[in-house]
């Protein structure tokens, strides 16, 4: 029998998985306390929870489903660690030093189906969904890293953006977060946890009902159907304008503000005439939306795009701004190392078919 990982159980689950077997409710949260407050790595450690408890869990899940393999430090302190899953996978999770405090970037599935045609993630098709406790380990195993160097810092943000698209793994990215937020145990505020979605417009309804007190961020990167299909082709399945239809039912549902992502890419969706298509697109709920412009991070196999010079992108946050738009340039990290999603991991994989 495959052993699961033990962060993949939200705290209820947690309790009717005990409760099941005679333990009580009291005992799980013990349990809990010692995965998330006292970051233990193994269940011998758990020094005040019932021997016969804690065999149980050992029985039926594990600590360590993945193992780092390659690690990258930037010269602004990012830091970008390469993990191995069991079935030898490789994901990527991305350790980012903000003024506010430090984020997380974790990834959802390895390798990404979506297929837009600038990414560095999709270079390499979907193989598997992570699972809940492959998600929420990633924090977990940048936590520990954390504690080593014993500087007393904690991750205070997450951002659900790496390799993959979320609402492709939705059940198990939801989950995660519900581990996440749990006041008892890493307890990151929802308002601190983004979750970005390529627009798959049934999902975001669904997130919408789903009272997660969570920001969304949605990948746009242009303002047109024909432009948007000829870089993403998953606006083949769900055009802008369902896209917007789907933002428009968020916004009214959960009263929260939204962000729209939009890559720079010279000379492609970097005009003057792109700025006003994608100011008119959002006119009637401007006040709830924020719009994301972010430099981009050139792939090699994608040679044909290049980064937007900088006076371009200004021009272009200039237009959105004289038009009312809350709009803002994404500060870079780690530019000095692999940036782009999913380039550290293709690389590797490359490098080990040619050896």
């Amino acid at each position: 029998m495959k052993k699961e990982s033990i962060y993949g159980l939200t705290l209820e689950q947690l309790i009717v998985c005990l409760k099941e077997y005679g333990h009580k409710k009291s005992r799980a949260l013990k349990v809990w306390d010692w995965l998330y407050r006292k970051r233990v790595t193994n269940f011998l450690a758990m020094t005040d929870v019932n021997q016969e408890c804690l065999q149980l869990l050992a029985d039926h899940f594990v600590f360590k489903s993945l193992s780092e393999h390659v690690k990258q430090e930037s010269m602004d302190g990012t830091i970008k660690f390469l993990f191995k899953l069991e079935d030898d996978n490789l994901i990527e999770t991305v350790l980012m030093r903000h003024k506010f405090g430090l984020s997380v970037c974790v990834t959802t599935q390895v390798g990404c189906n979506i297929g837009c045609s600038f990414c560095a993630s999709g270079l390499l098709m979907k193989q598997r969904d992570l699972s809940s406790g492959e998600i929420v380990e990633q924090i977990m195993k940048v936590q520990q890293y954390l504690d080593s160097v014993n500087k007393g810092e904690k991750v205070s943000h997450v951002v659900v953006m790496g390799i993959g698209e979320p609402f492709d793994n939705y059940v198990n990215v939801v989950d995660a977060i519900r581990i996440i937020i749990d006041h008892k145990g890493l307890a990151i505020p929802g308002r601190h946890i983004t979750v970005s979605t390529s627009g798959l417009a049934d999902k975001i309804y669904e997130f919408a009902d789903s009272d997660l007190k969570v920001n969304l961020a949605i990948s746009l990167h242009a303002p047109t159907n024909e432009l948007r299909t000829q870089i993403m082709k998953i606006n083949r399945v769900f055009p802008i304008e369902k896209v917007i239809e789907a933002v428009e039912y968020y916004l009214k549902k959960t009263k929260r503000r939204i962000t729209l992502e939009y890559i720079l890419i010279k000379d492609l969706n970097d005009h003057r005439e792109q700025a006003l298509e994608l100011a008119s697109l959002i006119e009637n709920m401007r006040h709830l939306i924020n719009i994301n412009l972010i430099p981009y991070n050139p792939v090699d196999e994608h040679h044909q795009y290049q980064r937007s010079n900088h006076e371009t992108m200004l021009a272009f946050y200039d237009v959105l701004k004289k038009d009312g738009i809350n709009c803002s340039i994404r500060l870079e990290h780690g530019r000095d190392i692999d940036a782009a999603c999913g380039q550290l991991r293709s690389k590797q994989i490359y490098a080990s078919q040619e050896n």
